[in-house]
């Protein structure tokens, strides 16, 4: 009777141990990654983002028709 205690007692100890110093800190690590993989991925999109509209803005105004406001007249510098 007395050593079936100790059994249970010692099964229910480990047990313990294994679940919070083993099982609770992975999955606990795990969802941290997670959230940290997703996070950065969202900052990856958001870069892209604004990369795309960037580039679509500079071609907007590459396509824009250049002209001339007047006509350009060289400046020389006259010395005394």
């Amino acid at each position: 009777m007395f050593i079936k205690l100790i059994f249970w007692g010692l099964l229910a100890y480990f047990i313990y141990k294994f679940l919070f110093e083993l099982v609770l800190p992975v999955s606990k690590a795990a969802s941290q990654m997670k959230s940290k993989v997703s996070q950065m991925q969202q900052q990856m999109q958001e870069q892209q983002q604004f990369q795309q509209s960037q580039q679509q803005q500079t071609t907007a105004k590459d396509k824009e028709p250049h002209t001339k406001a007047g006509d350009y007249i060289d400046f020389e510098e006259i010395k005394n």
